[in-house]
């Protein structure tokens, strides 16, 4: 390893890792707050609702992630700048990505706090409507922060997925942390040494998340 060499580029390699966090922060958000709704409607007596959030989890979680990449950024980037009335100097790769990532996140969190929330006992719901509450204001202040609450670990843990998998951006060319490393390697000539820096990274990141989980697990359980 040049350690010279990886100075010098270092702006690039943080200019590609602020794009890692940035796909991954949005896709958490947005993924956990629509699978949430998802998850309401997944278990609510509607059978039209129902239906609508279990064949939206089967879809997405049917696809592969670097084929929902490459539909967005090949299919609908113009319908996303029209939808979110985007400038012409927003990189739409970007945009795409980050909506990418959302919506195919939101199937997986779905599923976890679809299981936190049927995980409760039948009792407190009860409770909650014996008290005046409405079933709106039951989801909102007894099930939803309960089930969150008993999924923060396995919830911390596919956050440490996403993070991993921002790297198949690459397929759209955009200069994620990992992209950045592999070019910077192939154009000095050192591609090996700079993917295992990129590996060295990617692990004390992810590990240290995992230090997170674990030090919550006991206190939830």
């Amino acid at each position: 390893m040049d350690w010279s060499t990886l100075f010098q580029s270092r702006d690039l390699l943080l200019t590609g890792m602020w794009v890692t966090v940035r796909i991954t922060v949005v896709a958490i958000l947005c993924g956990l707050a629509w699978g949430t709704v998802l998850a309401v409607l997944s278990i609510v007596r509607n059978r039209p609702l129902n239906l609508f959030a279990h064949g939206y989890v089967s879809l997405f979680r049917s696809i592969p992630l670097v084929m929902l990449l490459l539909w967005f950024f090949l299919i609908v980037p113009q319908f996303l700048k029209a939808l979110f009335d985007l400038p012409p100097t927003v990189d739409i790769r970007l945009v795409s990505a980050m909506v990418a990532y959302s919506l195919l996140e939101a199937a997986f969190f779905c599923e976890i706090m679809r299981a936190g929330m049927l995980s409760l006992p039948k009792g407190q719901p009860a409770a909650a409507y014996a008290l005046g509450m409405t079933p709106l204001q039951c989801l909102r202040y007894v099930v939803v922060p309960q089930a969150f609450a008993a999924m923060l670990p396995i919830v911390l843990t596919q956050c440490i997925v996403i993070f991993q998998d921002t790297s198949l951006v690459y397929v759209i060319a955009l200069g994620d942390f990992f992209s950045r490393a592999e070019s910077i390697g192939a154009r000095d000539g050192t591609i090996i040494p700079m993917l295992l820096f990129a590996g060295a990274v990617y692990w004390a990141i992810c590990s240290a998340l995992s230090a997170v989980v674990r030090w919550v697990r006991p206190r939830r359980f």
